[in-house]
């Protein structure tokens, strides 16, 4: 048996990051390693520039995730000429300057990011060395008292209820995550998303497996490396008993 954070996502607004390209910023609907290593690290108050840090925290994450409410797609058109006198809100208690020279800002700039609406997402997170520093009990503290404001993906994302919704023990992040309580207007039969374990390479019937980068190489501020996850229903997993294996 292992101690599992639940943390609860629900929002008004929810940007879970998918791989971008150009100015096109999609969404999944459920969040991966990097946006959670990104949540915590901000509780925390970790800064951008404690590379080493937040990259030993996403390598010690174990998940698993139970969609209570996809929520509905919205695709926001975004258009804005900016100069550098211009100051954007920042989570830190300081207005945001912009650099570079007057001509870089003598056009719009046009983009377009996807949201879901009224989403609501549980995870169970576990972590490797969990002895190590930050402990699950230090998370769940800070969620509770965060160093600074927390979002759900971008900054127009904000919760409607606290993050931090108690620990489960269980055997397994997919066992927590079964055992958290449902959220209110949750679906009958939710979705649930796990990694495919290393070494597996057959899809059970009924699931799907989703080829995401969803780690964030910290240092050099990317995302890089494929992980597959699998997705299916409650029901299909109640089904297997232990879940996704042959």
């Amino acid at each position: 048996m292992a101690t599992h954070l639940i943390l609860t996502l629900e929002g008004p607004l929810a940007a879970y990051g998918a791989e971008m390209v150009d100015a096109r910023g999609p969404v999944r609907d459920w969040p991966g390693a990097s946006l959670l290593t990104g949540l915590i690290a901000n509780a925390l108050g970790f800064t951008r520039a404690m590379g080493a840090e937040l990259a030993a925290l996403q390598a010690r994450l174990d998940f698993a995730v139970r969609i209570d409410r996809p929520g509905v797609r919205l695709r926001d058109f975004q258009t804005a000429q900016l100069s550098r006198a211009d100051a954007g809100w920042t989570t830190r208690g300081a207005p945001e300057g912009r650099a570079g020279g007057d001509g870089t800002y003598h056009s719009p700039h046009i983009r377009e990011r996807d949201y879901f609406a009224d989403s609501a997402v549980t995870v169970a997170l576990a972590l490797r060395q969990p002895e190590t520093a930050p402990t699950l009990e230090t998370i769940g503290a800070a969620l509770e008292t965060p160093a600074r404001p927390l979002f759900l993906g971008r900054k127009p994302c904000l919760p409607s209820r606290p993050l931090f919704s108690g620990f489960v023990e269980a055997e397994d992040a997919l066992a927590a995550v079964r055992a958290a309580p449902a959220l209110d207007d949750a679906e009958s039969d939710p979705w649930i998303v796990i990694r495919r374990q290393p070494g597996e390479t057959e899809t059970p019937l009924g699931f799907e497996p989703l080829h995401v980068t969803d780690q964030r190489n910290w240092i050099a501020s990317v995302h890089a490396g494929e992980r597959v996850f699998l997705r299916a229903r409650a029901s299909r997993f109640n089904a297997l008993g232990e879940g996704p294996t042959t």
